[in-house]
């Protein structure tokens, strides 16, 4: 089934941050108005904030009222919020509503169980464990009140069902392929602040974060300095709502035990939050992308990486193990440094062994944008379709 109709949808994620998830929305909602549809972006922001990126959808930010003090008072904060502009925005007269996370998913909840909106479509990238039970409970009630849970990776969708008896329905994820390119437009002047003057350079995108298995990464390259490669380790990005300070801590304590410095121009760079400009620089920069998660929705990253003519090393696990192979990645065990430090080394020495010229072309033909969004505009066309049937 294929939309003939715009649909005014309204499209929530957790924050301006360029995160997967806000990437995601970001990119769907750009593809859906190219598909003529109308389409409003809802994300909530502290005070003086801003999308980190312009969006062609009409975006609304949710300001909360204070200052949170802990991670439970911000999510509450950013739940009222969402559901403030919602209601002025006159939310039940969206034909869609559709969640990208546990934050929006519960605005939706609620305004559903309250009557005020129909129902919900919800996104689930991956799930997290929190130590917090309130946590937990929002996140589940932000895919267990959805009318619709949606699933980047057939992983997610068999492990909603399989655990939780969700019939999740998959969707494909997209990569911009004129974004991210082999082509450089003024990259060392971008690249010029962070010092990388050394080659090779190992890039890490998502920032310092357990689910990232950013330490065990420090330990290989440690491990490829000690051997002679004098690499430099760059972590890019890091914005994130979840306290991950012990985990950062941990990570700068053991940078020092093993003699490396942490700094622009030294081993170990950490860029922080960039410019999408900064970012497809990084990528064409690196001579080879880290993307040695212990968990993921996705992994965009790596799609964003081969685009730009970037090699990558790739945790041999699920979701990866489902849309790459060894003609377009090289892979490594998570839970083994040695392992990441000798796969980091075979993709910096045997660069040709990546198919940049069939497979890697092929690779991200396979995931756009457009193709995303024909995919969630007939998912919504078929609920919508329930609906009619229903109100008869």
């Amino acid at each position: 089934m294929t939309s003939t109709r715009m649909l005014r949808i309204g499209l929530l994620t957790h924050s301006v941050n360029p995160r997967g998830g806000v990437v995601h929305t970001l990119e769907l909602g750009k593809a859906l108005v190219e598909a003529g549809h109308d389409v409003t972006i809802f994300a909530p922001a502290q005070e003086g904030e801003r999308m980190f990126r312009p969006s062609s959808c009409r975006v609304v930010l949710a300001v909360g009222d204070e200052a949170p003090i802990n991670t439970i008072d911000m999510v509450d904060g950013r739940i009222r919020a969402l559901k403030r502009v919602l209601r002025s925005n006159g939310a039940g007269e969206f034909d869609i509503l559709h969640a990208q996370d546990s934050i929006s998913g519960n605005a939706l909840a609620e305004m559903k169980q309250s009557g005020e909106i129909r129902g919900f479509f919800r996104t689930v990238h991956h799930l997290d464990q929190f130590p917090e039970p309130k946590l937990s409970s929002w996140q589940r009630r932000a895919w267990k009140d959805a009318d619709r849970v949606l699933c980047v990776s057939e992983t997610w969708t068999r492990r909603m069902q399989g655990e939780f008896g969700v019939t999740a329905l998959m969707v494909p994820n997209g990569v911009d392929t004129q974004r991210f390119s082999p082509v450089a437009e003024g990259d060392v002047e971008l690249l010029r602040p962070f010092g990388i003057h050394r080659s090779p350079v190992v890039l890490a995108v998502g920032g310092i974060e357990e689910r990232k298995n950013t330490l065990l990464l420090l330990e290989a390259v440690a491990l490829l300095r000690k051997g002679g490669t004098d690499v430099q380790l760059v972590i890019a990005g890091g914005a994130s709502l979840l306290d991950h300070n012990k985990y950062v801590s941990g990570f700068i304590r053991r940078a020092s035990e093993l003699g490396l410095s942490v700094g622009a121009g030294e081993a170990v760079v950490l860029t922080g939050a960039l410019t999408d400009a900064a970012m497809s620089a990084f990528y064409r920069r690196a001579d080879v992308l880290a993307m040695v998660s212990l968990q993921e929705g996705f992994g965009l990253a790596v799609l964003e990486a081969l685009a730009s003519g970037t090699p990558a090393v790739v945790s041999k696990i699920p979701p990866f193990t489902e849309y790459l192979n060894d003609a377009v990645c090289s892979w490594a065990d998570p839970k083994d440094p040695v392992t990441i430090a000798k796969a980091l080394l075979d993709a910096l020495d045997a660069r040709d062994s990546i198919d940049f010229v069939h497979a890697v072309p092929a690779l991200l033909d396979r995931f756009s944008w457009s193709a995303s969004a024909r995919r969630h505009s007939q998912l919504y066309e078929q609920w919508l379709a329930t609906q009619s049937i229903a109100n008869q």
